[in-house]
């Protein structure tokens, strides 16, 4: 009988792993609908606003990104207020390094978070008002607290489903 040649075997045993993680899509918890439903509902205990009746955008750019909430509804004051206080409230804290809400929501190994914990001033965290909830632009020259923005923007947006957009 033959000796099995043990190449061969871990040729076929990478190429079956890298086919069962294609058919999972990776393997990412995040994008599954169950990871989604647990996300909203965590949300629930800790941004003030209804996600059924807003859309969080997450746009990355060259010197970070701007994430805008808002009202699905224009006219929906409610939302528009409710919103427009946790931004404030939460860009304070994120200015500290305190991103304790997002751990709270996506858990604590979210992609990005950590450097974004320990940025230390290096990422300039400013909010704006806007006519249907409000927007936080996150601006660095830091190239690695870009990445880890860019990162947990992702994570956000795969994380929150129907209720994020890029």
């Amino acid at each position: 009988m033959r000796r099995p040649d043990i190449h061969r075997i871990l040729a076929l045993a990478a190429t079956t792993t890298l086919l069962l993680a294609g058919c999972t899509g990776g393997g990412t918890p995040a994008e599954t609908p169950g990871r989604q439903a647990e996300v909203a509902s965590r949300g629930a205990s800790v941004m003030p606003f209804d996600l059924e009746r807003t859309t969080h955008r997450f746009a990355k750019n060259d010197t970070g990104g701007v994430q805008t909430v808002v009202a699905d509804d224009p006219r929906d004051a409610t939302q528009v207020s409710l919103i427009r206080d946790h931004l404030t409230a939460e860009v304070e804290r994120f200015r500290g390094g305190d991103f304790t809400d997002p751990a709270a929501i996506h858990g604590t190994e979210m992609p990005g978070l950590r450097e974004l914990r320990a940025h230390g001033g290096r990422v300039a965290i400013d909010y704006t008002p806007t006519t249907d909830g409000g927007r936080v632009t996150y601006t660095t020259a830091d190239t690695g607290l870009r990445e880890a923005l860019h990162h947990w923007f992702d994570a956000q947006v795969s994380d929150h489903g129907a209720h994020a957009t890029k």
